[in-house]
């Protein structure tokens, strides 16, 4: 379909104001695609001893009382992305029932074993016996078209178009628990205050979040009498205004068959806006939503949320008294010396070669604007091979370095150098993050004032059939984050456990919980 000389035509303006963007800013996004996203330049992975931290064990327990005697002021908030369908998650199986069969008698075979140890089985069972039909029956006919239907389709448990949070991860002796179940498990863990109460935020596609809230409402009174804590959930959509516009390959407004504009959700980096607007919390655990280990697993997984929180609150106690300083006008030159050799060796700044040539007074707003910003402390796991992003020393363009993380995507895929940079790497990001979001003064910080706006991406997509070139906003983690005051702590691999594809429900981790403890047990109580 043409495009109108004017570029938007009114149908399309008024699209744009419904979407709550404005005609500048679509025209901005437009000219990202034209002017495409510079890579980022590594300097050298993140390792141990130089950008990770490896706490010793020794000091663990005194960030754990740090954490905990925070906790109980009520300071602390889970946030979970839980965006989007798990479709992605059955991509072989989708396969398999439009086919109408698995590809190999051997897969067919793997199948029939290991349906029954799946979370769901008895859902599946249940609803299958339900229509008077016998599971066991289906599988010894092999009859694994129907069950495929039973268990991705709306006529069926509907698991192909659900989020991740509402799908069964893990069964135990008298239960199964969903995603969304095993986060406010691990939440009562270390997120609840004096009060008992403990504060949780997911966020979800607007097509699922009737579904969220109401299976919150009929499990969460359950899970607060097993683990005695009042649990405040908040449950989000990512915002309308957050959304791109979608180009052909020649950089011009992609338009559908219907005529009107595609604008769709710009990535993980959209729920910046989500984080920016929580009203309650000023530290923020942030975890993935299929990063959830069974009970048996939580006590390590719990130490080591502690062990970041108490670390952020170490560093945050340290950041504030520098920042009272320097506001009062009363530090002198060996206060500043100190400040500046603590921004060095805790908090990994790295200042321009310019700064030493300061003085006092300049040299002192200079600090100020480094130290006036908020803090995260990344889990960072070693690298086994997983795909995803990882901890880097990364050139800024005023010759100094910092400490971001980094994906694939955004290294120069041309220069050997950087490639070979980026192979490099020892550790891996499991998104683990804690957060914290108030300045010195309690006053929260406008999040969006520490975006590098600059580290876009650019990704190619398909609209029914059609080619098209899509943008997404600086990561969440990425470039949403990228002037945040940024530490990495070595975390053990085992805090580190993914779903991504149906099958990493069958690794081990995943499964002990069947012959482990009851969902009810008392021992997950803290």
């Amino acid at each position: 379909m043409m495009i109108p000389d004017q570029l938007f035509s009114a149908d399309h303006i008024r699209q744009i104001t419904e979407h709550g963007l404005t005609e500048a800013q679509v025209l901005a996004q437009i000219q990202r695609f034209k002017t495409g996203a510079a890579p980022i330049r590594l300097n050298r992975p993140c390792t141990v001893g130089d950008g990770i931290i490896d706490i010793p064990a020794g000091d663990l327990e005194g960030f754990v009382k740090s954490h905990d005697r925070e906790a109980a002021q009520g300071r602390f908030m889970k946030f979970v992305p839980a965006s989007g369908a798990a479709s992605r998650m059955f991509k072989e199986w989708f396969r398999c029932l439009d086919g109408g069969c698995f590809d190999t008698e051997d897969a067919a075979h793997a199948f029939t074993v290991d349906i029954r140890k799946f979370a769901f089985y008895e859902d599946l069972d249940g609803l299958i016996s339900r229509k008077g039909q016998r599971l066991t029956d289906w599988l010894v006919q092999s009859r694994h078209r129907d069950i495929l239907a039973a268990i991705l389709t709306s006529e069926g448990l509907n698991y192909g178009h659900l989020p991740k949070a509402l799908l069964k991860f893990h069964a135990y002796p008298d239960c199964s628990r969903t995603a969304l179940e095993e986060h406010l498990v691990e939440a009562a863990l270390y997120a609840k205050d004096r009060k008992r109460s403990c504060r949780v935020h997911f966020t979800v596609s607007g097509e699922h979040r009737h579904d969220v809230e109401k299976y919150l409402t009929g499990i969460r009174q359950r899970y607060e009498q097993q683990h005695d804590v009042h649990f405040d959930i908040d449950v989000s959509v990512q915002n309308a205004d957050t959304d791109t516009i979608a180009v052909d390959m020649e950089n011009s407004p992609f338009i559908d068959k219907t005529g009107r504009l595609v604008l769709r959700p710009g990535g993980h980096g959209a729920l910046l806006s989500n984080l920016n607007q929580l009203s309650a919390g000023d530290i923020i655990f942030l975890k993935n939503i299929d990063n959830i280990v069974p009970d048996y697993l939580k006590p390590r997984t719990v130490l080591y949320k502690k062990v970041l929180g108490g670390y952020l609150i170490t560093l945050q106690e340290q950041i504030f008294l520098c920042l009272e300083r320097l506001a009062s006008d009363l530090f002198n030159a060996s206060d500043l010396d100190r400040i500046v050799s603590f921004c060095q060796e805790k908090l990994n700044i790295v200042f321009p070669s310019e700064f030493l040539e300061l003085d006092s007074a300049n040299k002192s707003a200079a600090i100020f604007s480094k130290l006036n910003r908020p803090i995260r402390v990344c889990g960072m796991v070693k690298n086994e091979g997983e795909p995803g992003g990882g901890p880097f020393w990364v050139d800024e363009k005023d010759g100094t370095q910092s400490l971001q993380i980094v994906e694939e995507s955004q290294v120069d895929p041309l220069s050997e150098t950087q490639r070979a940079i980026w192979s490099s790497a020892t550790h891996f990001n499991p998104v683990d993050l804690v957060c914290g979001i108030r300045d010195y003064r309690n006053r929260k910080y406008d999040l969006q004032q520490f975006v590098n706006q600059e580290a876009f991406s650019i990704v190619q997509k398909t609209e029914k059939g059609r080619d098209m070139r899509a943008l997404e906003l600086p990561g969440f983690w990425n470039g949403s984050m990228a002037y945040w005051i940024t530490v990495f702590l070595e975390v053990p691999l085992e805090t580190f456990n993914p779903v991504k594809t149906i099958y990493d429900l069958l690794r081990p981790v995943h499964q002990m919980g069947q012959a482990g403890l009851s969902c009810r047990t008392e021992q997950t109580r803290s």
